[in-house]
């Protein structure tokens, strides 16, 4: 599979199009779920010859990956190498397959994530997510920097004394870690008299969490981070269900798809294709999968495109950061909100290390939001923080200083691939 990202647009589009097609038709003779849908909507896929007549294809839902999900598997069991879960941030966590040639495909798209960052094969790169767990990223990074032939340090999640531990003896140039987490080990080198400026790492792969606002500079996390500690810091976006991954390149503006791998549409509440710069929902078909391939899954994710040709001499289509997610919308007092928006304003402040947000349906079924932080903040910065959301989304959710504990229980739930920042009751 050949790097298509410094080919011409033209060439792009056109092999983008073919492993689209192929895609298309290994579907119609494998999967149980699309052979269904084909023939509820009278559709031929050897018919498919443009954009216009994908879009006959009806979208599919994670609703439906939830309800039908043995039907979207394409191959024998017994050729199934891995199963992981989703992280189940938005709901019910959805079972999903990997078989040896899906594995391969998952090495060579995180391979290249890699390489967009810079990492090169005489580098070691610590990863601080877990393995375990049904998780499919730590295991994706894993494979890819494997690929690579780059050095490995697998911390796995949490511990800060065994990330610092690992820094000393291993010399790693690299981190992959959820941005928080690298406030935690900031916090902890601080408190225990590391002298964390002088490590070896240069760059961070941030995962999980957006570090940029759509304009592409850094958020209030990323900027925190950036005026902490004097390291690179690189977006990505991913998602289990698509099994692939995007990141930014040296240039940090916006992130780089892999268009071998993946078919995008970025869409409007009519479901109709938006203009460049303009937000709508993440529409995605995978290219080259064999065990649970999906067509115009609709990830539920809202940001941006841009097709112009990046300075790093890429000509692919990058996305920009995530906006919201469109189920975790909420309406408070006639304003939309984001989970975003709220994580932002309490980002700003440095008191406020810890705190998780939860969604409920009020007495009058109009949307409820609470910001639980630590019973330990105090009034004045209670205050300040009620001013800031007034400043900045124009209302302000319902704001409790609870236990600290309270707090993590909420966050780091039982067999939770990742910690929830966002809880929805609704």
């Amino acid at each position: 599979m050949l790097d298509l990202s410094r080919t011409s647009i033209q060439n792009i589009r056109k092999i983008q199009w073919l492993e689209l097609q192929k895609q298309l038709l290994y579907l119609q003779g494998n999967s149980t779920f699309y052979k269904r849908k084909f023939k509820e909507f009278d559709i031929d896929v050897k018919q498919i010859g443009a954009y216009e007549d994908l879009r006959r294809i009806p979208i599919t839902s994670k609703e439906d990956l939830q309800i039908f999900n043995e039907d979207f598997i394409c191959v024998p069991k017994t050729e199934i190498i891995d199963f992981v879960t989703t992280s189940g941030t938005l709901g019910k966590p959805v079972n999903l397959a990997l078989n040896e040639p899906d594995l391969e495909r998952l090495a060579l798209n995180e391979m290249r994530s890699f390489e967009l960052v810079g990492v090169k094969k005489e580098d070691v790169v610590q990863i601080t997510t877990t393995l375990d767990r049904r998780f499919m990223a730590g295991m994706a990074y894993f494979l890819g920097l494997r690929k690579l032939g780059a050095g490995i340090v697998r911390t796995g999640s949490g511990l800060p004394q065994l990330q610092w531990d690992s820094i000393e003896r291993f010399q790693p140039k690299y981190l992959v870690a959820v941005p928080s987490f690298l406030l935690k080990m900031i916090e902890y080198a601080i408190e225990h008299n590391i002298d964390y400026k002088k490590s070896s790492l240069k760059a961070a792969v941030c995962i999980g969490e957006p570090i940029q606002n759509l304009d592409t500079n850094l958020n209030a996390l990323g900027t925190k981070i950036s005026e902490l500690w004097d390291i690179e810091l690189f977006s990505t976006y991913a998602s289990t269900e698509m099994a692939t991954a995007f990141t930014e390149c040296e240039i940090h503006n916006g992130n780089h798809i892999q268009p071998d791998l993946i078919f995008t549409e970025i869409l409007n509440e009519a479901g109709d294709p938006v203009k460049e710069g303009e937000p709508g929902e993440l529409v995605i078909t995978t290219l080259q999968n064999q065990t649970m391939p999906l067509v115009r899954f609709a990830t539920g994710d809202i940001l941006s495109f841009s097709e112009e040709s990046c300075k790093c001499g890429r000509n692919t289509l990058r996305l920009s950061a995530l906006i919201g997610r469109k189920s975790q919308m909420m309406k408070l007092k006639g304003t939309s909100i984001y989970p975003q928006n709220i994580i932002e304003v309490v980002h700003d402040f440095n008191e406020i290390k810890n705190f998780v947000i939860e969604a409920k349906r009020g007495s009058a079924g109009l949307d409820e939001v609470i910001v639980k932080i630590p019973d330990t903040v105090s009034t004045d910065h209670l205050l300040l923080l009620q001013d800031a959301f007034k400043a900045k989304i124009l209302v302000t959710p319902i704001i409790e200083r609870v236990p600290e504990a309270v707090i993590n229980e909420l966050k780091f739930q039982k067999d939770a691939g990742k910690a929830k920042i966002f809880i929805d009751y609704r």
